[in-house]
Parts: C-alpha cells; sequence; structure tokens
C-alpha cells in the first residue's frame, strides 16, 4: 500500500475588505500567497488552510500532521510577552494571532511537527515564552535593512547558521543568502535556542529542542532563495510522515 502524504495545517492571513470592493472583497476574507502551499505539495505534504477558529484548536490537531505558521503585515500583540506599551509602528490582527498561538502551543505540547516563517517564527518564540523588538530600526539603529527594498524572491542579506543545531542539519549549511521583509524581530528566545543570527546580531531563526521538530525562521523559504529553503518543507513534511 502506497503511504499516503502527511496533511500540513497552514495558517492564513485575514482581511476586513474594502467598502468599495477594491479589494478581493469588500466582505472579511482571507488570503495567502500561492508559494505557502506550492512549496508544501512539492516537498509531499498535502497543504490545507486553517481558519482562525482557536475553539477548534484540539479538532483541528487530531486531524493534522503538521503545521505552518505563516507571515503577514502585522504583529503579535506585545501585551503578550509582558510589553506594557506599544511602539507606534505595531498593526495587530486580534483573532489571527489568538487563533495561531493556540495552535502553536498545542503542536508545541503535542509534538506535532510546526515551522514558523517570518511573523510565524516571532509567534513561536513568544508561543515559547520570548520577547520580540518591536521595531528595529529604532531598537537597533545601524541595522541592516531587513525590511529590504529589493524583491521578495531575491536574497536581502545573509544569516549564520549554529552548528550542531536542527536548522544547521536540515539546511547542510554554516551561512546562508535569505529574503528579509520584518520590521520586528525575536529580542529574546524563551525556551526556545537560537539557530541563527544576521550579521547585525538580530535573531534569524529559533528551534526547540525537546520538540522532534519546531523551527522558526524569520525569512521566507516559501519563495526558494536557496536550496536550502526547499530542504526546509523537505524535513518538515518527513517529520510530519514520520506520525502517521
Amino acid at each position: 500500500m502506497t503511504r499516503s502524504r502527511p496533511l500540513i495545517g497552514v495558517t492564513l492571513d485575514s482581511e476586513d475588505g474594502a467598502p468599495d470592493g477594491g479589494a478581493y472583497s469588500r466582505y472579511p476574507w482571507y488570503a495567502l500567497r500561492r508559494n505557502y502551499m506550492d512549496a508544501i505539495a512539492d516537498a509531499g505534504g498535502v497543504p490545507v488552510a486553517l481558519a482562525h477558529h482557536a475553539a477548534l484548536t484540539d479538532d483541528i490537531m487530531a486531524r493534522i500532521d503538521g503545521l505552518v505558521i505563516t507571515g503577514g503585515a502585522f504583529d503579535v500583540d506585545p501585551a503578550l510577552y509582558g510589553d506594557s506599551a506599544r511602539h507606534a509602528a505595531v498593526t495587530l490582527k486580534t483573532e489571527r494571532t489568538g487563533a495561531e498561538l493556540a495552535l502553536a502551543r498545542a503542536a508545541i505540547a503535542r509534538h506535532v511537527p510546526v515551522l514558523g516563517i517570518c511573523g510565524g517564527q516571532q509567534l513561536l518564540a513568544v508561543a515559547l515564552g520570548g520577547t520580540l523588538i518591536q521595531h528595529i530600526p529604532d531598537a537597533r539603529p545601524g541595522a541592516l535593512a531587513h525590511e529590504q527594498p529589493n524583491p521578495r524572491d531575491q536574497p536581502g542579506h545573509e544569516v549564520d547558521i549554529v552548528p550542531g543545531t536542527l536548522l544547521a542539519r536540515v539546511t547542510g549549511a554554516a551561512r546562508l543568502a535569505v529574503n528579509s521583509a520584518h520590521h520586528q524581530a525575536v529580542r529574546t528566545p524563551g525556551r526556545a535556542v537560537v539557530c541563527a543570527t544576521a550579521d547585525d546580531g538580530i535573531i534569524e531563526a529559533v528551534e526547540y529542542p525537546p520538540h522532534p521538530f519546531c523551527l522558526g525562521v524569520q525569512w521566507h523559504p516559501e519563495f526558494a532563495i536557496s536550496p536550502a529553503d526547499t530542504r526546509l518543507f523537505l524535513a518538515l513534511t518527513d517529520a510530519s510522515g514520520s506520525r502517521r
């Protein structure tokens, strides 16, 4: 019998819609770039979109074999990691964050393989007790351009990978060129450990060693800037398939 492909849950972005209908719809809608789904399918998984319903977390986790927490143009509420003030650059999507945080915590508790991407990496760190830099340009003057000016399907800077980590084993690399589209970053990793940094010291990836596959990267590997990006999705689907 042919072994079935693992089912990989993928979190969605959401928008309120536009009254003039200039967006996808004048009513609230979910959205996600196609390359997230394609990267999972190409790696041997079956991607399935997850709506923002935290109350369904147990039912979702009972069905999926792996989880991808995607990025987006919004931020985790600073109150969730103990900051009393909110930077002016911070924008929130409360329902999305609540659903993703519930999924992340459940995946960690149940040892379901999870990959956090960009904002998903930041949320994963928060789920593990970490904190965030709310706005890199103000907190780290002189930092690299982490919101790169060139297109997202091109590299923006390089990262150094910590030897001996899950990320090092998966990518087979010590240094990678990555794309960069974020104004926030992990400040402290909580129970996670740092597995990659940029030349300016900004944390670029975290992982949770007690978990069989719990990894977050600050860049967007769905664009496949390098073969190492493709290996991230292959490793996720392989770990997810091992649970079946």
